[in-house]
C-alpha cells in the first residue's frame, strides 16, 4: 500500500498535544516526521500562561495514549476525579458521581507534563525532527510545503514535504490557507460565546496537601456564570472562572477595581475566598481569553494536506473532551492509514468518518455549559442523576449508559454522534417521566429501565 512507503516525508505544523501524539505514532509506523512549532521548547522554557494548566483525560484520550504504549506512564501523572462536587452559594456541597460503575472516572492531568512526555517519546526516534521557535508564515497546500521564520538565522525558509498535517490549533495557519484557495469550496465558522475564562489558583497547604477535596472536579454553578477547580499533583488546584464579558449581572468588563473583585468573590464564592489570599492580584494579572467553536469543511486538500484536532474542530471546554477528541482523531487516522491505498484516500476516509463526530461533541460541549453552570443545581437534574447512577450500577453498558457515560466512558465503537443522539433522547425521556410522575428514584430497577428504554425509543422515533 502507498501509505506504507516509509520514504514518505511528513511535515506536522504544531507540537502541542495532538501534533506530538500524531508525530510519535507516525514515527512508530516508520515514517520520517518533521514538526514545526512556533513556541519555545516547553522542556527548556517557562510555558506562557493563558492556556488551561490542567485538563480532564478520559477513556477516548487514553485510547490514543494506549495506541502509542504510554497509557501506564501517563496514569502516573493523573489525579482521578470520581465526580463533580457542587458548591452552592452558601458553601454547602453535594457530590454527583460521573458513573455508577466502579473504575469509571476522569483524570486531572497537567497539560504541560503530558506534552513534555509526548515530546520526549517522539524525540527518541531518529526519523523525528522537532524545530521550535519557528513560526509558519505561509502554506502551499498542493506542494505540502510551508514558509517559516527561522529563529536561528532570523530569515524566511521553506520546508518541503510529501504530506502536510496541520495540528496547529484553533488559529491554524493550515486551515487559513485552505480558506484562501479558490479551486475548491471551503466553508468555516468561528462562533464565539459571549463568555471568556480566567484562570486562578488555590495553593497547597504548607505541608503540600490539598485545601479542598482532592478527587473531585469542583463546581460553583451560579446560573449565567460558574467557577470550576481541578486538582494538581503538587497539592494546588487550578480554578477557572467562566463569565460573560458584559451585560446584566456579573461580567468581566464590570468587575475591575479591587473592591469590586472582593465583593464579587465574597458574594458568590465565599467558601473558596479563604483559600486564595491573593485573589485580587490573580484576577488583575491573569487574562480572560475568549471561548469559541471552530467548524469547517473539507479537512483535506489536494490529497497532500490535512487538518486534524483543534485545527479542524476546536470546541469549548465544558465536556472536557477537546484533548480527548484530538487524541481519538489520531486513533481513527491511524486506522484509516492502515485501511486505505493512498494518503489521499486515507485523508478522505478520515474526514468523512470524523466530521459528524466533531460536530456532535461541539454541540454537546455547548449543552454542557448550561448544565454545569445551572442544571446541576436543579432538583429534577439531581433526581435524574440518582436514577442514572442506580441503573449504571445494576446493569451492563449494553443495557444502560447515561449520556455522560456514553461520551466519556464509551463502549467500543460508540461514536460522539451515537452518544449525542442516544444520550439526548434518554435525558429527555427521564425528565419527562419524572415531571409526569411516571417514575421515582426508588422504583424497582427493572421497571425503571423498561420505562426509560421505551420512552427513549419513542423520542428517537419522533426525531426521525
Amino acid at each position: 500500500m502507498k501509505t506504507t512507503n516509509k520514504k514518505t516525508k511528513v511535515l506536522i505544523t504544531g507540537a502541542g498535544l495532538c501534533g506530538s501524539l500524531l508525530g510519535l505514532r507516525l514515527a512508530q509506523k516508520g515514517y520520517h516526521v518533521d514538526i514545526l512549532e512556533k513556541r519555545s521548547d516547553m522542556r527548556k522554557a517557562t510555558v506562557a500562561g493563558g492556556r488551561s494548566i490542567n485538563l480532564a483525560l478520559s477513556d477516548r484520550g487514553l485510547a490514543g495514549l494506549k495506541l502509542v504504549g504510554l497509557e501506564e506512564k501517563v496514569r502516573k501523572l493523573c489525579i482521578p476525579m470520581n465526580g463533580r462536587l457542587v458548591h452552592d452559594i452558601e458553601g454547602t456541597t453535594f457530590a454527583s458521581n460521573y458513573s455508577g460503575r466502579e473504575g469509571e472516572y476522569i483524570n486531572s492531568i497537567s497539560r504541560e507534563e503530558l506534552n513534555k512526555l509526548l515530546l520526549d517519546e517522539a524525540d527518541q526516534y531518529e526519523d523525528v525532527q522537532i524545530d521550535f521557535d519557528d513560526k509558519v508564515t505561509s502554506v502551499d497546500l498542493k506542494n505540502a510545503s510551508v514558509t517559516y521564520q527561522d529563529s536561528e538565522t532570523n530569515t524566511e525558509k521553506e520546508w518541503k514535504a510529501d504530506i502536510l498535517l496541520g495540528t496547529d490549533g484553533a488559529g491554524s495557519v493550515v486551515r487559513k490557507a485552505m480558506m484562501k484557495q479558490r479551486d475548491f469550496l471551503f466553508s468555516q465558522s468561528m462562533n464565539w460565546l459571549p463568555h471568556g475564562y480566567k484562570e486562578l489558583s488555590i495553593p497547597p497547604t504548607a505541608d503540600g496537601k490539598w485545601r479542598i477535596e482532592k478527587n473531585f472536579l469542583h463546581i460553583w454553578p451560579r446560573g449565567g456564570f460558574m467557577l470550576i477547580a481541578l486538582p494538581n499533583l503538587d497539592g494546588s488546584f487550578t480554578l477557572t472562572l467562566f463569565m460573560q464579558y458584559e451585560g446584566d449581572g456579573p461580567a468581566f468588563n464590570s468587575i475591575t477595581t479591587d473592591q469590586e473583585i472582593k465583593d464579587f468573590f465574597n458574594t458568590y464564592f465565599k467558601d473558596v475566598v479563604e483559600h486564595i489570599p491573593d485573589v485580587v492580584e490573580q484576577y488583575h494579572t491573569n487574562p480572560a481569553p475568549p471561548l469559541g467553536t471552530v467548524r469547517c469543511s473539507p479537512w483535506t486538500a489536494y490529497g497532500t494536506s490535512l487538518i486534524i484536532g483543534d485545527s479542524a474542530h476546536a470546541i469549548v471546554p465544558f465536556y472536557g473532551q477537546g484533548m480527548n477528541a484530538s487524541f481519538e482523531d489520531v486513533v481513527v487516522f491511524d486506522q484509516m492509514l492502515d485501511q486505505n491505498e493512498s494518503w489521499a484516500d486515507a485523508f478522505t476516509a478520515f474526514s468523512k468518518k470524523r466530521k459528524p463526530d466533531a460536530d456532535a461533541i461541539a454541540d454537546l460541549a455547548l449543552d454542557n455549559f448550561v448544565e454545569m453552570r445551572d442544571s446541576v443545581a436543579n432538583p429534577n437534574f439531581q433526581l435524574k442523576r440518582q436514577i442514572e447512577m442506580r441503573l449504571e450500577s445494576a446493569f451492563a453498558k449494553a443495557e444502560y449508559q447515561s449520556k455522560y457515560s456514553l461520551v466519556t466512558f464509551p463502549q467500543e465503537g460508540v461514536s460522539y454522534r451515537d452518544a449525542m443522539l442516544k444520550g439526548r433522547a434518554q435525558d429527555k425521556a427521564i425528565l419527562w417521566l419524572l415531571e409526569n410522575k411516571e417514575i421515582t428514584t426508588t422504583d424497582e430497577l427493572d421497571v425503571l429501565l423498561s420505562k426509560i428504554q421505551e420512552k427513549t425509543r419513542e423520542v428517537l422515533w419522533l426525531r426521525g
